[in-house]
């Protein structure tokens, strides 16, 4: 009898993930992302798993319909169910917002996902610049990964 050895469980990836700080007020992004993927379902356990617990537990988030791939109105991460909510703006076109009731709103900037890691590491330290000048905008024209 030959014995098949079990499939390691593997965890999500760490989110590619830089927030801004938090001194100084309200900001208009609080950081960046750089998901691996438009695919929700893969890449919001990775990000949720990644957020400083003083945000809390996020129940809700948004994406821009036009741009991920479709989702079912929840899911379950980390135990908890998580509402996810699509948004046609073009405001929120390079954005996800997270709700935790209770602790806040976090507006985070998207980074496409076949961005170059030339092009996409200075979109993501700009959030902690002091300014926090980022727009959705300039990421139309990032350089993207060759296939």
């Amino acid at each position: 009898m030959t014995l098949t050895p079990q499939p390691l469980v593997s965890s999500p990836p760490l989110p590619r993930l830089c927030l801004a700080p938090h001194a100084g007020g309200p900001r208009a992004i609080d950081g960046a992302w750089w998901p691996r993927s438009y695919d929700p379902l893969v890449e919001l356990p990775g990000l949720l798993a990644g957020l400083p617990r003083t945000w809390g537990h996020i129940t809700s988030v948004m994406l821009n319909g036009a741009v991920w791939s479709s989702a079912p109105g929840r899911m379950f991460v980390a135990g908890q169910v998580v509402r996810l909510r699509m948004s046609l703006t073009a405001t929120a076109a390079h954005t996800v917002v997270l709700l935790a009731p209770g602790r806040g709103r976090w507006d985070l900037l998207v980074v496409p996902p076949d961005t170059t890691e030339e092009a996409a590491k200075p979109i993501m330290e700009s959030v902690t610049g002091a300014r926090n000048v980022v727009a959705p905008t300039p990421l139309r024209a990032v350089p993207r990964a060759r296939s």
